[in-house]
């Protein structure tokens, strides 16, 4: 559809029947994994392979500032994006001890920061400006900030798999960017703007209400709207959204299992799917978060999540905790005996 960003296949099907009586003939009744069996088939279809391996596992997280931050859609000030990715450097956030836990390395990427960090260890310099422009005057970006942003996460996922990494965790920072997944999301899937737009980092009431009038004032702002995924990106997107969205395609091009994280992640996921809708078949939903537009994105893109823990935090979080349960997934596909290997008798044996 879009010739300049990655083309993504479908995975091939024709290992489902092997793959699933492989996941039938372990020493347990058929069924009783449960979910863990579905998931130990799709990541067998990812890698094309009847004992799937995750190897060196990453968690993306990417940030970036919004315009329309500083007209409160936020409850905290834009200040603390930049201080939150000081935060992650220094080792210190949630994603970093989550991360830990999980045995996942964390690469930290500034797609558009007001903030000048300089070179950095640790900080993927990609920043495409000092924040975006506000969506509540015109589009957040042009074509070629949007296009930038997404070639970077592209770059990105390239470098990484050369280096073996075969699953990536999907997470993000930015002050404003659920006022931006939104109008993402309202656009892309048709759903009210009213069920889209939820509390973010912790509005009351009263901060709730300005939110949906200053995102009503967005749409109108643009009246000649459309649902092609590239505009609305370049339109209400943040650049580290865009950026994410040019990453999860250029993950599923190279048979990566992608990881996906909570509201904010999944609208970059929504422009993708938009752009290639095989990138679903290699997408492991990790959990359900508690922000309201994520329940109309799981329906619409008929996505059932792992875990539902309650979590509306970001930065990839939901994705740290859910990848044990891809380990395990592959573990008990390499590692279980079969009813004919360890001599057990099968049912009606």
């Amino acid at each position: 559809m879009h010739a300049h960003l990655p083309q993504v296949p479908p995975v091939d099907r024709a290992l489902a029947p092997a793959l699933q009586a492989r996941i039938d003939a372990k020493t347990k009744p058929v069924g009783s994994l449960g979910r863990l069996e579905g998931l130990a088939l799709r990541l067998g279809l990812v890698q094309g392979s009847l004992s799937p391996v995750l190897s060196a596992p990453h968690v993306l997280v990417c940030a970036g500032d919004h315009g329309a931050a500083r007209a409160g859609v936020s409850a905290y000030p834009q200040e603390v994006t930049w201080q939150m990715v000081e935060n992650f450097l220094a080792g210190g956030a949630a994603i970093n001890a989550l991360a830990r836990a999980a045995g996942m390395a964390l690469v930290v990427a500034d797609a558009g920061v007001n903030h000048d960090f300089g070179p950095r260890p640790g900080l993927v310099g990609a920043k495409v400006a000092m924040g975006t422009a506000s969506y509540l005057e015109g589009p957040a970006m042009d074509a070629d900030q949007r296009d930038a942003a997404m070639a970077h996460g592209a770059a990105l996922v390239g470098v990484l798999a050369e280096a073996g990494c075969n699953v990536l965790g999907f997470g993000e920072m930015g002050i404003g960017n659920t006022a931006s997944a939104s109008l993402i999301t309202h656009c892309l899937t048709g759903a009210p703007l009213a069920d889209c737009v939820g509390r973010g980092t912790g509005l009351d009431d009263a901060g709730l209400a300005r939110k949906r009038a200053l995102l009503e004032r967005a749409l109108a702002a643009w009246p000649e709207r459309t649902d092609d995924p590239l505009e609305v990106l370049a339109r209400f997107g943040g650049f580290e959204i865009a950026m994410l969205a040019g990453a999860m395609l250029a993950a599923a091009r190279d048979r990566m299992v992608l990881l996906i994280d909570g509201f904010i992640v999944t609208a970059a996921l929504l422009a993708a799917q938009r752009i290639a809708p095989a990138i679903l078949d290699y997408c492991v939903f990790a959990h359900r978060s508690d922000e309201a537009g994520h329940a109309v994105q799981l329906r619409h893109l008929g996505a059932e999540p792992l875990l539902d823990l309650g979590l509306r935090l970001g930065e990839g979080t939901g994705a740290a905790l859910a990848y044990p349960l891809l380990q395990a997934a592959c573990a008990f596909l390499r590692e279980m005996a079969s009813f004919d290997s360890a001599g057990v008798s099968g049912k009606g044996g």
